[in-house]
């Protein structure tokens, strides 16, 4: 189901609170964000159970798509019912690929009961894990996402906003965190904000609204919700029955000094939907600026007087090509736009048969070309990344077969020559096509194109929105990580 060489995207969060259908809210919004996570989902809510005279949570959650795990209405009826519920999309960056691992995860403790959903990676998960293990700490999971719950229960401040601030403070890494309780809604990311996380909020029949928080703000048109602001790095949020009543959203800092943000930046180039709004910026504005500043750093100009044709590998990269294409031709370059691949959105398994290469197939199961668009004339693909090079190699040679007449390629960033610990999946150091030759040249011949061109890091760094105290993690094209990494990790990492 994923493109560029099986770069898989972290997860997905949200959170619903104060409406009357949370769980269907819930269910709408992690659909809107699918694209972030299709391994499993889940979904919790916390309702009251009249007769015991108690608040209960309840859950669903299974592997696969979303529309196949709530695929029973009335699991909503039935099951999910109250008027908060917080949902998962899982693609596994941590943990195996077990029931038991997917999200959310519930628990019963000395303060009541607590739902948490965490989309990030932490980088001190082997050392927390021994530590608590030592004190005799039984783990379920493989999940580094367990250890925020062990934490919180472990935890001897007595509310649950001091609970979990100090278990965001011994946690360090990646993460934008939904947490469900009894007393409200809480939403946070870490000091440094590598992953998004965005407010929304939506409008009662009575005149008051219900609040959403979701890692996409496409998940918020779905269900019409109303953007309100992203969460800051830094910032633990609470969302509760007074935020219903005044509209006031109550904030607090997980660490005293709020150190410089550090986005990542793989969000504007690739995984966000180019309908979303991240960081409190448009994807989409920002990915035809990226295609814009390609374009004048690496143009393709006219040969012999023909129109180039700047063809996108889809989804990620269509707006980036735009921006290109518009961008070429304003400097006096005749190009046209089109749509010269057109990519299924319905691939599942796929089995291969004797005499077919496994890539080569793959690809033609995600892609096929528009031949007549491609026949003969001089065509420049634009992609957003090339990781191990295996799939580029395939669509080239898939994009050949149609008998072009040269094949250009522009890629949107810089080359990848290092692992992301933060919650995207790149392969290891040593799998990087980038790392396995001298020059663009020979990563050029090797995938089979006439010429290839990456946006430069300092290029890159001139597309992104850069307000007062915030930055971007670049570690995956620098190798320059702005969190601390484990030692083993950063040893294997260094002789790889």
């Amino acid at each position: 189901m994923f493109s560029k060489d099986e770069i898989r995207p972290n997860c997905a969060v949200v959170g619903v609170y104060g409406h009357p259908q949370a769980a269907v809210i819930a269910y709408y919004a992690l659909h809107a964000q699918q694209h972030r996570g299709q391994e499993a989902a889940g979904i919790s809510t916390f309702y009251f159970d009249d007769r015991k005279q108690k608040m209960r949570y309840a859950y669903t959650r299974g592997e696969g798509l979303v529309l196949d795990v709530f695929s029973d209405s009335k699991i909503f009826t039935d099951v999910l019912k109250g008027s908060s519920a917080i949902g998962h999309n899982r693609y596994s960056t941590t943990g195996s690929s077990t029931l038991a691992n997917i999200q959310p995860f519930n628990m019963t403790y000395h303060s009541g009961i607590l739902s948490l959903a965490h989309n990030g990676n932490l980088t001190n998960t082997k050392e927390l894990r021994r530590k608590l293990i030592d004190e005799g700490t039984i783990f379920q999971t493989t999940t580094d996402t367990e250890l925020f719950m062990h934490l919180i229960a472990h935890s001897r401040q007595k509310s649950r906003l001091e609970q979990i601030r100090e278990a965001l403070r011994i946690t360090r890494g990646a993460y934008s965190l939904v947490i469900l309780t009894e007393e409200g809604l809480f939403a946070a990311r870490d000091p440094h904000g590598v992953r998004p996380l965005s407010i929304g909020k939506i409008k009662l029949e009575n005149g008051k609204y219900s609040y959403v928080v979701a890692s996409e703000t496409c998940a918020f048109d779905i269900v019409n919700a109303e953007y309100v602001r992203s969460v800051a790095h830094n910032e633990i949020i609470l969302i509760d029955d007074e935020t219903i009543e005044t509209g006031n959203i109550k904030s607090f800092k997980i660490i005293d000094e709020t150190p410089i943000a550090k986005h990542c930046i793989f969000e504007y180039i690739y995984f966000s939907r180019p309908d979303s709004k991240i960081f409190g910026h448009s994807v989409d504005k920002v990915r035809r600026k990226l295609g814009k500043y390609l374009a004048m750093e690496s143009p393709v100009p006219n040969e012999d007087g023909d129109k180039v044709y700047i063809i996108p590998v889809p989804d990620s990269a269509n707006t980036a090509a735009l921006g290109f294409a518009k961008k070429n031709q304003d400097q006096g370059f005749d190009s046209a736009f089109e749509i010269g691949l057109i990519r299924s959105h319905y691939v599942g398994r796929t089995f291969i048969a004797p005499g077919q290469d496994n890539r080569t197939f793959r690809v033609k199961t995600k892609f096929n070309t528009v031949r007549g668009l491609i026949e003969g004339r001089h065509v420049v693909i634009v992609d957003d990344s090339i990781v191990r090079g295996t799939t580029s190699k395939a669509l080239v040679k898939l994009i050949r077969d149609a008998n072009p007449k040269k094949i250009s390629m522009r890629i949107t960033s810089p080359p990848i020559i290092s692992p992301c610990f933060y919650g995207m999946d790149f392969p290891s150091k040593e799998e990087l096509i980038a790392n396995h030759f001298n020059s663009v040249d020979e990563i050029a011949k090797e995938i089979g194109v006439d010429d290839l061109k990456y946006l430069s890091v300092e290029k890159l760094m001139e597309t992104v929105p850069c307000d007062d105290g915030i930055d971007y993690c670049t570690a995956c094209f620098t190798c320059q990580y702005p969190i601390p990494i484990e030692e083993e990790i950063n040893k294997e990492t260094t002789e790889s």
